[in-house]
Order: structure tokens, then sequence, then C-alpha cells
């Protein structure tokens, strides 16, 4: 257990430390100040509050109206104290909560986006079920609600934490000197017992603690999978919704449900472990929660009914072995956030590890080496390997050069590496080994056979990515016009959620448009326009070769009209497990 916990220590310090020595350190640590002074002073006004205990009942049993009155004005202040004291403990938690969260939700995205880590953890997930990146599933879910939950949990528990501590500081001093000694003999012999009281409270709190971790510990795995299943189904609702056309065309709906319905029967089945743990939970916790209601003035009882002390010693002795009481439960109480900060910090190092490993990965060129070469030069495969992310090998020793300003046609049959060569130039893929060179000075586009469509409006997928020296709306509109969507133009600025509302054939005509405004000096296509017909693909290339005249195009395509476009062809070749050849067309 010890092991463990300093293992969760390291990796919630892991996360927590960039923040805390980042440029808003002076910030964070300000606030952080301000509210631990805040949680003092509530333990100092809890224990002034315990002391007002005293006096206020004491009057009430010697009838002393005038002091009952006075006592009351003392209570007015002390409640309110404690009440500005609460708002702003609130306040300035949650400012400091949405500032940690703000920056590390900013570096999270920075570390998934940049590099093609998003990539390269998508691949690397695909590899095993269970391989070293299986903890990466759901990156939407770890960015948008685990680094939230960890926020708030990390100030929320250790805020209390340290509460509890100067609670349990301030108010084991008071219940030991008004404890007294508790005499009493035990087969014939006397026995004094100094600050009993407190030892009564260490004793039912450790040993209600003991229980609680034995009956808990279940929780952190099960709230780690619980969060997991949960990001599963509603991963499975999104591909549902954004997919509805292709499963409506298909008459898939039933094997949808049921692939939804057993999604959701792992949310239910994890969901009745978590009951059945946390009703074992509750019934001790309520169970000891109801009998130290009471346990305290039973404790305090001898002294009371021996006249050592009056009402008001009993109250103050009650209300003080409670405070050390829960000071010293405190961990019975806040175990269930425990748990699930545990799985929150579970979750997080596992994503920032891999997102970590990809980085490095992409910067160490592991896998094809990306090689810049001088301003001029073309596009190159030197000694290069292509292969899966399982090791096969598709491609061995290719070298081959695209000079600038040419067309070339890639062929080949369906599964040959074709689009694996094509993120290869690209340099996203990660599998392989050689050099994938590039000029300097290169203005690539690429564009896949599936458009990607932002949601936003028609003017941002057109502009997407975002070129350096943005077109006017002249511009714009004559794209849309000369691939063939002149009916769209009056629609620039509309919002929409374009991939569901355009067709397969007007998303590749907009990705064509895409080209047309960013004008690249090489422009790669994977199937780009397998969507349209034949005569929509010819007049579309033409359009490509008279307004980028200067631009080196080349296509991956099957139809055998492609070849009419492009200067030069190359033909992948091979089958079964051996690699595939590439050569030049004669």
């Amino acid at each position: 257990m010890l092991k463990n916990t300093k293992a969760l220590l390291a990796d919630i310090w892991t996360l927590a430390k960039p923040y805390w020595f980042s440029e808003e350190k002076w910030m964070a640590r300000g606030l952080l100040g301000a509210i631990i002074a805040l949680n003092l002073t509530a333990v100092y006004v809890e224990v002034v509050f315990n002391a007002w205990n005293n006096d206020f009942y004491n009057s009430l049993q010697n009838r002393n109206r005038d002091e009952f009155f006075h006592q009351l004005l003392i209570f007015a202040g002390i409640a309110a104290a404690a009440i500005v004291i609460a708002v702003y403990q609130l306040y300035l938690s949650q400012m400091l909560q949405i500032r940690w969260r703000r920056w590390l939700t900013d570096r999270y995205l920075g570390e998934w986006t940049s590099l093609h880590a998003h990539y390269r953890m998508q691949l690397a997930v695909h590899e095993t079920e269970h391989g070293p990146s299986s903890g990466t599933d759901n990156p939407d879910q770890r960015i948008a609600e685990d680094l939230n939950n960890f926020c708030d949990k990390s100030l929320e528990l250790t805020l209390g934490l340290l509460s509890a501590v100067v609670t349990l500081g301030s108010f084991a001093a008071i219940l030991w000197k008004l404890s007294g000694t508790l005499n009493f003999a035990l087969a014939g012999t006397q026995y004094a017992v100094p600050g009993y009281m407190l030892w009564v409270a260490l004793l039912y709190a450790l040993g209600g603690t003991f229980i609680m971790q034995k009956l808990g510990h279940p929780l952190v795995g099960l709230n780690f999978n619980q969060q997991k299943f949960e990001a599963n189904f509603r991963f499975s609702l999104v591909r549902f919704r954004e997919n509805s056309e292709s499963i409506a065309l298909y008459g898939g709906e039933r094997d949808e449900l049921g692939a939804l319905e057993l999604r959701f029967a792992d949310v239910v089945s994890n969901w009745w472990a978590i009951m059945k743990r946390q009703k074992i939970l509750t019934w001790f916790g309520s169970g000891y929660s109801q009998i130290a209601i009471i346990f305290p003035y039973v404790a305090a009882a001898p002294r009371y009914f021996s006249g050592a002390i009056q009402l008001g010693g009993l109250m103050q002795t009650a209300s003080a072995f409670d405070k050390v009481r829960e000071s010293l439960s405190w961990f019975i109480t806040a175990y269930v956030k425990l748990a699930d900060w545990k799985a929150t910090t579970n979750r997080l190092i596992t994503f920032h590890k891999a997102a970590q490993q990809a980085r490095l990965q992409a910067e160490s060129g592991a896998g094809i080496k990306i090689d810049e070469t001088a301003i001029g030069g073309g596009y190159a495969l030197r000694e290069a390997q292509i292969a899966l992310p399982t090791g096969h090998v598709l491609l061995d020793q290719v070298n081959l050069d695209l000079a600038r300003g040419q067309s070339v046609l890639i062929n080949g049959p369906s599964g040959s590496g074709k689009s694996t060569v094509f993120r290869a130039f690209a340099g996203i893929w990660p599998f392989g080994s050689g050099k994938a060179a590039r000029p300097k000075d290169a203005h690539a586009l690429f564009l896949p056979q599936k458009p990607y469509l932002t949601i936003g409006s028609l003017r941002e997928q057109l502009l997407y990515p975002a070129p350096p020296q943005l077109p006017d709306d002249d511009a714009l509109r004559a794209a849309l016009t000369d691939c063939g969507l002149p009916h769209f133009i009056s629609r620039l600025d509309e919002q929409q959620h374009w991939a569901q509302l355009l067709s397969g054939g007007e998303q590749q005509r907009i990705a064509i448009a895409r080209a047309l405004l960013h004008r690249p000096d090489w422009l790669f296509l994977d199937e780009a326009t397998s969507a349209l017909d034949e005569e929509s693909e010819d007049r579309l290339y033409r359009l490509l070769a008279a307004r980028l005249p200067q631009t080196a195009i080349i296509s991956i395509g099957h139809r055998a009209s492609l070849a009419a476009h492009h200067q030069r062809r190359l033909l992948i070749s091979g089958t079964g497990d051996s690699p595939r050849q590439l050569a030049w067309a004669s």
C-alpha cells in the first residue's frame, strides 16, 4: 500500500508541478496562499466557536438572561466571520481551479496536436488491445472532463487535508485540556488516563479509517472503468450520429442498436458493481457517523455526572471531540473522492506519457525521417522501408524522386500500400525506416479521399487550413463556381455541419477548391476525386492543370482515365506476404 501511495503521489506531482512553476506561478501561488490563509482563519473561528459553546450553555444552565443575550451577540459576530470566509474560500478556489484548468488544457492540447502526436497515439492504440498505449482511449474525455476533475479534486482534497491537520492540532490540545484525567479500577488496580477523550477519539477514528480503506479499495478500479465505459458509449453515439446516412443506406440500425446496447451493458454492469460497493461503504459510514453523534456525550458523561464539569464544559468537550474525530476521519469521509481522484490521475498520467512518447518518437526521427533539403529541391524517398504497425513490411528499399512541376500517377491493387506512401510523403507515417526528403520551401497540400470538414461556415471549409495569405471573397466565389458549386456562393457565411450536409462528391469538390485557393507547390491527391463521375473528374484535373501550372501533382487512383492527366506513372506490384515493388511504368 505504501508503494502504491508513493507512486500515486509521484504521478500527481508530475501532473501538477508544471503549472506551479509556469509563467503563472506567482498568481497561482498567491491565490493558493490566500485560500490557505482563509482555511487557517476558518479553523481559528471554529476554535472561538468551541469556546463560545462553554459560555453559552453555562448561561443556560445558570439561567443568566443577560449573559445569554450577550453570547447571542458574540455568536452573530462569529457567524458573520464564518460566512465571509466561506464565500471567499469558494470564490478564490474556483478562480484558481479555472485558471489551472485553462493552463493544463492548453498544455495538453498542445501535446496532443503537435508533431502529429494525436495520429501516432491513435495508431499505437490499434497495435494491440492491451498494448502499452491501451490507456489512451477517449482523449476527448481526458482533456475535457479528467483535467477539470483533476483540478477540482486536487484543490478540494489537498485543502481539506490541510484543514483537517490544522483542526486536529488545534482541537487536540483543547480536548486534552478539557478531558482531565479518567480514574478507574481494573482487577483491583487503580488506573489514571490523562486526556482520555483524546485517546478515545483517536482509537475511534483510526479504527473506522482502517475498516473504510479495506471496504473501499475496489472503488478505485471501478471508477476508472466507469469513466472508460461511459466515454466508449458516448463515442459510439457520436459515431452513429455522424454516420447516420451510411447506416440508413445499409439498413444497419439493428446492428448498431446491438452494438450500442453492448456498450451500455458495460456501463450498467460496472455501475451495479459500484452501487454494491458504495452500499457497503454507506452501511459502515452511516453507522460510524450516527454513533459519533452520541458517542462523545457518553464518553464525557462520567465527569459531568461527577460534577467535575458543567453543562457548558460537556458541550464544549463534545464539540472538541467531534472536531478531532472529524479530522482523524477525514480519510473516511473523503474516500470516494480519493478513489475518483486516483482513477482520474491514472487516466491522465497514461495519456500524458503516451503523448510524450509519441512526441519523443517524432523528435528523435523514429520511423521514416524527414530530411528538409535545399530550397528548390524535390520530394524523394531514400532507402525507405515502409511498414505497418504490426511490423509487416509493405515496401522495402524504396528510392524515388519527384521533381518540381511534375505530374505523377501512382497505381496499384487495393492494399498494396499506395495510401501509406502518401502518408510517408506527408511525414506522418511513423512505421518504417529511411528518409523522406522534401524542400525547405515546399508548400504542400495533401488531399485524402474523404476530406475533413469542420463545423463552421462554408468560408472556413474553403480556407482550411488557413493559408498564409487569405484570398478575398471574389476568389472564394470563383473557386466555388469553377469546381461546380456555384449554388453555394450565397451560403459562404452559413454555419453548418458540412460533413453531414454535403454529398461525397460535393465534399471532394470543396477539397479541390481548397487547392485552387492555397496554390501549393506540391499537391498530393489520394483518390481525391473517386466520388465524382469521370467527366467531372476530367474537368477538375484540367482545371488544376490550367490554374496551377507550376504545381507538381501526385495522384493515387484506380481509374485508367487519370493517366491522361499525368506525365509519369508509378506502379506498385506484388502479392502475398513479400514486400511490394515500386517502379516507374515504361
